[in-house]
């Protein structure tokens, strides 16, 4: 009988939902759901809590597989695995309408493409299972595919309603131009793969006692200074954090260190007129032979000059293999791909063939 290599998928699938509060009652709030029923909800995920950390704006849970991130309207999950975030997509809209929150504004779901998606399970086995089921719950989504489909790529699924007030919810009701009074609103993602071992045993029990001392050998600390730290170091190797700050600001890392299967994600709603050094350090942080980068960002937003500048000029030491740009109702997208000493990007465990059997 053939033995089964271990193997574990870093990649995380990505749910981001908000909601619709056009009423403006200030009462209603996300998080005042009990944490017992976030551990119920997560149960169908296949995932649990680990650690948390709040402050005024923003509850951030560690999690088994990742994270989870609750503001007054706004949740997001990001998880990793053969995890399951969207079986509890129709549970969550349940807890938010007994919060009050009778209407979705904005959803967006995304993911790169799987090492082994032969090893997901429902409804997460193909791109094409994932937008069938979110069409169940939603009309008129959208569904793309960024990047080359027989290599390296990015999915996403998007559905948004701006006379709602999701991302780009306006201060008065009133108000015609929902574009020109929009709420400064941005996302950044770096998904970086064959990272450096040296820095990738940072995070594993034989180099570091716990989750405090990887995150400062690492420099983690220094990526978003001002952050609050809650990390987590997985026995025996693997690693996990959350950053918040005052402002309604998140950061969160998650690394899957083994050689073999080597996988880290950074993602943050940091408000930046240019995220030039920020990818910079990110990327110096853990020297990955490839990654790549994904902006979300409004108008209004300070990141939307880094997305016209990027989409202009390789500002970069890095062999930038492919670049797209999106135009939808409430914000702007770039996915950008860059490789290093000119790495392959061949991926043969395409999504693609999974896709086709359906």
């Amino acid at each position: 009988m053939e033995v089964t290599k271990h193997f574990f998928e870093g990649v995380e699938k990505l749910l981001e939902i908000w909601f619709a509060d056009t009423d403006y009652n200030k009462s209603r709030d996300l998080r005042k759901v009990p944490r017992c029923v976030w551990e119920t909800l997560l149960q169908a995920v296949k995932c649990e809590i680990i650690s948390f950390a709040r402050n005024h704006t923003v509850d951030a849970y560690v999690l088994s597989e990742s994270s989870m991130f609750i503001s007054k309207r706004r949740w997001i999950l990001k998880t990793c695995g053969t995890t399951t975030p969207l079986s509890c997509l129709k549970p969550l809209l349940n807890v938010a309408k007994q919060m009050g929150f009778t209407e979705v504004s904005d959803v967006f779901y995304s993911r790169k493409n799987f090492s082994r998606p032969e090893l997901q399970l429902f409804p997460h086995r193909g791109f094409c299972e994932e937008v069938a089921f979110l069409d169940s719950v939603f009309e008129n989504g959208r569904s793309y595919c960024l990047g080359s489909i027989n290599q390296e790529c990015w999915y996403l699924y998007t559905l948004s309603h701006p006379e709602r007030g999701g991302r780009m919810q306006t201060k008065e009701p009133a108000l015609p131009k929902l574009e020109s009074c929009s709420e400064p609103d941005q996302t950044i993602e770096v998904l970086m793969q064959n990272l450096d071992p040296k820095i990738m045993n940072i995070f594993t029990k034989q180099y570091s006692d716990d989750a405090k001392e990887a995150t400062v050998n690492s420099k983690i600390h220094q990526i978003l200074p001002g952050m609050e730290i809650d990390d987590f170091l997985f026995d025996p190797c693997g690693y996990s954090m959350n950053g918040i700050n005052e402002r309604g600001e998140y950061m969160t890392i998650h690394i899957t260190p083994e050689h073999q299967f080597s996988y880290v994600s950074f993602e943050s709603n940091v408000a930046l007129n240019n995220y030039a050094d920020l990818i910079n350090r990110v990327i110096k942080t853990f020297l990955p032979s490839k990654f790549i980068i994904t902006i979300f960002a409004n108008k209004s937003s300070e990141g939307y000059a880094t997305m016209r500048e990027l989409e202009v000029t390789d500002m970069f030491q890095w062999q930038r293999t492919d670049m797209q740009c999106c135009n939808f109702p409430s914000y702007n997208l770039l996915f950008a791909q860059y490789v290093i000493n000119n790495c392959s990007l061949s991926c043969p465990d395409s999504d693609e063939q999974i896709d086709g059997a359906h």
